[in-house]
C-alpha cells in the first residue's frame, strides 16, 4: 500500500548522542547507595539465583595478612582485600558442590545468639501477672481487654465507656480492673494521662502526698520553669520545691518502652581511618563489610559443555534456551565482582579526599570542621556530583573521635567577619554549645552570643544562634537564668 504525502512533507535523516541507561548501568548505580547491610541482602538474593556465585571461603587464622597498599602524597588507601589495586575475589571453585550439599540439621553449627530466649514483651509481662493476681473469669476478660488496649509506652487511651459497651458489664466494674491493673510492674502501667502515669510511681515508692499531688496537677508550669507560682500553690519552700522536681525527673514517663524494643541495628562502618608509623592518614575498607565472592568457572565450563553436546545432537528450542541462560548468568556474575571492585574503590577514593580535606576534624576536633559541599569532593577526584551523594549515603567512617556518617562532613559555611576562610555550619553550632555549658552566675544571651562569635571571626545573625539553640535543644537565656536562681519561698 502506497502512503502520499503532500508537497509540505519530507523524509530527513538526523544523527544525534543521547545517554542510555541500560539494566546494569541502573544497578551499578544502586550498589553505589546501598549500605552495608542492604549490600548484604541483595548479594545474599544473587546468590540464590545464580549458580556460578559462591562465597569465598573464610580465611585460616596462619594465612598472612595482606600488606596495604600506598598512593603518592603521603596518603594510603588501603584495604583487607585490596593488594594489586583489584579486590581478591580468588577462592576454591570446588566450593560449589560443598554449597549446594544440603546441610543436616544436627550437624548445623550453633552460635550463641540461638541459645538466648525472644525477649519478652509488655502484654506477655502483664498477662502473666493477671493470671497470678486475679481469679474471676469476667475480671480476667476484662484485664486482658485492657492490656490489648495499651500502646506502646503503656498508656490507655481508648475510653472505658466504649470497652463497657461493647463486654457489656458496669463501667464501675472495669474500672476497678484498671484500679489492680495499675498496681502491676513495671509502676505507671494503664495511665491515661502523664500526670497518672507519674502519680501511680510515686505512689509505688510511698512519695505521693497532696503537694506532690499539687505539682502533678500543674505540670504546665514546670515545665515553662515557672517556680515562683508553683510555691504558692504547693505550700512548701523552694528547697522542698526543688527536691520534688527532682524526683519527677526521675520518673519514667513512658513505662511500657522497656518492653517490646526493637534491637537497634549497630553501625557498621564501611570505611576505617587510623594513623600511620609518620602520623599521616591510613584510609581503609573494613574487611568485615565487603563481599567475599567468587565466580565458579569449572561449573560453568561443565555444564556449558554438557549443554552444547546435547545441542550437536538435537539443536532444540530447549538447548538453545538452557546454554543462553548459562551465558547470562556466567555474566552477571561476572559483572557483579566488577561492579562490587568498581564500588569499593570509588568509596575508599571519595573517603580518602574527605579525610584529606577535613584534616583538622580528625586532628583538632569539631571546632576545625571546614565548609564542605558535594561539588568540592567531585571535583577533588574527578568524580560526578551525584556520585560523591551516593557514595556517601548510609555510609559510616570509623575514626579515632567516633563513628561518625560520611554525610556529617559536608556542612553549610557560615562567613567569617575578617573576609578570610568560612567556617563550618557545625563547628559554629558546637562553639554556641561550649559557651552555654560554660556559663557561670551570668548567663549569655543570643545577642551576647552573637557578640562573642563577631570577636571570634564569626558574622552570625540573632535568629541563626537561636535557630542552632533550639535544634540542639538548649532553653532560653531566661529558661536557664530560672534554673540557675531559686525561687524565693
Amino acid at each position: 500500500m502506497a502512503i502520499s504525502r503532500g508537497p509540505g512533507l519530507r523524509q530527513t535523516l538526523r544523527q544525534s548522542q543521547g545517554l542510555v541507561m541500560t539494566a546494569q548501568l541502573r544497578q551499578a548505580i544502586a550498589l553505589l547507595q546501598y549500605s552495608s547491610l542492604e549490600l548484604g541482602a541483595y548479594i545474599e538474593a544473587e546468590i540464590e539465583q545464580n549458580p556460578f556465585l559462591e562465597r569465598k571461603p573464610e580465611a585460616k587464622a596462619d594465612t598472612p595478612p595482606v600488606e596495604p597498599t600506598t598512593q603518592s602524597e603521603g596518603w594510603q588507601a588501603s584495604s583487607g582485600v585490596l593488594g594489586d589495586g583489584k579486590l581478591d575475589f580468588a577462592g576454591d571453585p570446588e566450593a560449589w558442590a560443598a554449597r549446594k550439599k544440603p546441610v543436616d540439621a544436627a550437624e548445623a553449627p550453633w552460635g550463641l545468639e540461638q541459645t538466648l530466649a525472644r525477649p519478652e514483651t509488655l502484654a506477655e509481662h502483664l498477662a502473666a501477672q493477671l493470671a497470678l493476681d486475679i481469679a474471676d473469669a469476667t475480671d480476667r476478660v476484662i484485664g486482658a481487654r485492657l492490656i490489648d488496649l495499651l500502646d506502646e509506652a503503656g498508656y490507655l487511651s481508648e475510653p472505658l465507656d466504649g470497652l463497657a459497651a461493647l463486654l457489656s458489664v458496669p463501667l464501675g466494674r472495669i474500672e476497678a480492673v484498671l484500679t489492680r491493673l495499675q498496681q502491676f510492674d513495671p509502676p505507671g502501667v494503664f495511665a491515661r494521662s502523664l500526670a497518672e502515669c507519674l502519680a501511680l510511681q510515686l505512689k509505688d515508692r510511698n512519695r505521693f502526698d497532696p503537694a506532690m499531688a499539687v505539682l502533678l496537677e500543674n505540670l504546665p508550669l514546670l515545665a515553662r520553669r515557672d517556680r515562683g507560682p508553683l510555691l504558692s500553690l504547693c505550700g512548701v519552700d523552694a528547697e522542698d520545691l526543688e527536691a520534688m522536681i527532682a524526683e519527677v525527673k526521675a520518673l519514667d514517663p513512658k513505662p511500657g518502652l522497656a518492653f517490646d524494643q526493637t534491637p537497634i541495628a549497630a553501625r557498621i562502618p564501611e570505611v576505617i581511618l587510623r594513623k600511620g608509623p609518620e602520623n599521616e592518614w591510613i584510609v581503609e575498607l573494613n574487611p568485615e563489610t565487603l563481599p567475599k565472592l567468587l565466580v565458579n568457572h569449572r561449573y560453568f565450563q561443565a555444564l556449558s559443555d554438557s549443554a552444547k553436546g546435547r545441542a550437536d545432537k538435537a539443536k532444540t528450542d530447549k538447548t538453545r534456551a538452557d546454554h543462553a541462560y548459562l551465558s547470562e548468568r556466567h555474566q552477571r556474575a561476572n559483572w557483579l565482582l566488577k561492579a562490587l571492585h568498581q564500588r569499593a574503590i570509588t568509596i575508599l577514593k571519595v573517603t580518602a579526599e574527605i579525610v584529606r580535606q577535613q584534616d583538622g576534624f580528625f586532628r583538632r576536633g569539631v571546632q576545625h570542621l571546614r565548609p564542605l559541599a558535594l561539588r568540592d569532593i567531585a571535583q577533588a577526584i574527578g568524580m560526578h556530583e551525584s556520585t560523591v551523594s551516593r557514595v556517601t549515603a548510609n555510609k559510616y567512617l570509623l575514626t579515632e573521635r567516633g563513628i561518625f556518617e560520611l554525610k556529617y562532613f559536608f556542612t553549610a559555611a557560615i562567613a567569617s567577619a575578617s573576609g578570610g576562610e568560612a567556617h563550618s555550619a557545625e563547628a559554629v553550632r558546637s562553639r554556641i554549645k561550649t559557651l552555654i555549658e560554660n556559663e557561670a552566675d551570668a548567663v549569655l544571651s543570643d545577642q551576647q552570643i552573637v557578640l562573642v562569635l563577631e570577636r571570634e571571626g564569626v558574622t552570625i545573625a540573632r535568629r541563626t544562634v537561636a535557630k542552632y539553640r533550639e535544634a540542639m535543644r538548649i532553653p532560653s537565656s531566661i529558661e536557664r537564668q530560672q534554673e540557675k536562681t531559686p525561687p524565693r519561698s
